[in-house]
């Protein structure tokens, strides 16, 4: 026995980069199948909090609650319907208003068919028929950073259906961003794959501290944001969504930087002053296209704004709320005489 094993190794010594790759593979193997495990445990700690409804084939989960007005909640990449939940946004805005707030494609539990690039128009082409599905009419709609492409997307393809948007921490001008190269290579063919399954899950749970910080700061992290699931944030699945939508995020801000100015119903823009994610001048700038919407930049608030900071999206949404979308040329009219907003 003691000579097998000597000669296996002699073996192993003469073909090392053989011996190198089948070790790779094997701890590859492993990862995968220890990323499922956690995966499938992750789902049955965390069930579904709400109901699915079937769009064009793809299973969507939302919550509904309250009665109303409908309030329409998209939230960021990477994200799904618990962070609007934990924050508080879900039952506040339930006191007043119909509020849906939707699992996107590929994130919480809804389905992201491979068949479909998942760009903001092609999410709002869905969204937009899932409310007709639910009976929603005349909805606002808050989409909170990656979720703010999708509300304007919806804005721009149906504009009679759409009462008001609130657009929260948003991304609206390409920019060069080194963390969309980062990020991004999950979402490529194949390679993607065996990154989603393996290593990106491992690094996404080392790096999650550090993502919470930047994220919140200034502000720390807030008990509340417990209730998150983030092992479910950490599904293969979800990872590669988030992968995707953070490749598209520069093409699809390009797509729109010409068209805010076509936004004829009531909008708030909010974001916090020092939000680390994405520059505050972005939201600034997307206020002085959009002449007659109100902007509130939030003090010593960063990206999560409705986190650290519901009570002033509260107040956006009543406002935007109470606004009749045929008045808002007299405000776009006497935003003229005064000076374009400034941020320092």
């Amino acid at each position: 026995m003691a000579q097998f094993f000597s000669n296996a190794v002699e073996v192993l010594k003469d073909h090392l980069v053989v011996t190198s790759i089948v070790v790779a593979l094997v701890a590859l193997v492993a990862l995968a199948v220890l990323n499922r495990v956690l995966a499938k445990m992750a789902e049955r700690r965390n069930p579904p909090i709400g109901r699915f409804i079937v769009v064009d084939g793809v299973r969507l989960h939302y919550v509904e609650r309250g009665t109303g007005k409908p309030l329409v909640l998209l939230h960021g990449n990477g994200s799904m319907i618990q962070d609007f939940d934990s924050s508080g946004l879900v039952d506040a805005a339930a006191k007043t208003y119909r509020v849906i707030a939707f699992d996107r494609p590929g994130f919480g539990y809804s389905d992201r068919p491979r068949s479909t690039i998942w760009t903001p128009e092609a999410q709002a082409n869905l969204i937009y028929s899932a409310l007709s599905k639910l009976g929603v009419s005349q909805p606002l709609v808050l989409g909170h950073s990656w979720g703010t492409l999708v509300a304007i997307a919806l804005a721009l393809k149906y504009p009679r259906d759409i009462h008001g948007l609130i657009l929260a921490s948003g991304y609206y001008y390409p920019t060069a961003r080194m963390d969309v190269l980062i990020l991004s290579p999950p979402a490529l063919p194949l390679i993607g794959d065996v990154l989603s399954h393996t290593i990106s899950p491992i690094l996404s749970r080392l790096i999650w501290p550090l993502l919470l910080r930047k994220i919140f700061g200034p502000s720390p992290v807030p008990k509340k944001f417990a209730g998150f699931p983030k092992e479910l944030a950490m599904r293969p699945s979800q990872i590669r969504a988030a992968a995707a939508e953070t490749a598209l995020m520069i093409p699809a801000a390009y797509g729109f930087r010409e068209a805010y100015g076509r936004l004829k119903m009531p909008v708030a823009v909010v974001a916090g002053r020092e939000d680390r994610l994405i520059e505050v001048r972005q939201s600034a700038e997307l206020h002085r296209d959009i002449a007659h919407s109100i902007f509130r930049c939030v003090p010593s608030t960063g990206h999560m704004v409705h986190q650290t900071a519901m009570a002033e999206v509260m107040s956006a949404i009543d406002v935007v709320a109470s606004e009749k979308k045929d008045a808002v040329s007299e405000i776009a009219k006497s935003r003229k005489q005064r000076s374009p907003a400034s941020v320092t």
